[in-house]
């Protein structure tokens, strides 16, 4: 049974969120200002956080960045802000994901499983090659890692998960959508900004200049794609 801590002062949104999660079978926790979740969420005992950004005592933003440096479980950010902006910098702090409100509570527990599902695929070993060399990069599947030029890039979960799909299926231009789909496991849903928040995340990491990438392209109107010589 999976754990799951809901960091969220409105009890009204924290009880529906709990209640609908419980109804298909985890276990779930309620803090209701940021210091406390932070705490609870360190003990390490969850597998998951859903994460107000407006709460008592320190901002979402603050939280996220705060746990992100302690924890690799999936969080996703629950939010009334709407602006892509805020969705930029939530994810760009290492949420894995965002949830606009109001939300659909169904909607929610099916972000919820596929972040998770996601999260545990990533902690199985995987069927392919252990070792994938494309040009310059080395994905080490056991290892989860990914090296460039024998350096190892430090990478979050989902920027993992994208940069080995992308080695996968280098050349290969894949639409926004397609990636959402591939990546988080659910139809995109007009959902493409969570996604181009993680290619510029990657670039930053992977290229010598991010505004004029060479590895990770834009194939304009369509989508990206990884091109390695």
């Amino acid at each position: 049974m999976a754990k799951i801590l809901i960091i969220e002062d409105d009890e009204n949104i924290a009880n529906i969120e709990k209640d609908y999660l419980e109804i298909n079978g985890y276990e779930v926790d309620i803090r209701g200002e940021a210091v406390s979740g932070i705490e609870l969420a360190s003990t390490g005992e969850y597998d998951l956080i859903l994460l107000d950004l407006m709460l008592p005592g320190m901002d979402g933003y603050s939280v996220c960045k705060k746990l992100r440096l302690q924890l690799d479980i999936p969080i996703i950010i629950v939010s009334a802000k709407q602006e892509s902006t805020d969705q930029i910098l939530g994810l760009g702090l290492g949420a894995d994901d965002f949830v606009s409100k109001p939300f659909d509570p169904s909607v929610l527990v099916a972000r919820v499983k596929s972040n998770l599902a996601q999260y545990r695929r990533g902690k199985q070993p995987e069927a392919k090659d252990d070792v994938l060399e494309v040009g310059v990069l080395t994905l080490n599947r056991q290892k989860r890692q990914i090296y460039k030029d024998g350096v190892e890039i430090a990478l979050k979960n989902k920027e993992y998960e994208l940069l080995a799909f992308f080695m996968d299926n280098r050349d290969i231009v894949f639409t926004k959508e397609e990636l959402y789909e591939k990546i988080w496991g659910l139809d995109a849903e007009g959902d493409t900004t969570t996604v181009a928040v993680h290619v510029n995340r990657l670039r930053k990491k992977l290229e010598e200049d991010p505004s004029q990438p060479q590895y990770l392209e834009t194939v304009w109107g369509v989508g990206y794609r990884l091109t390695i010589k």
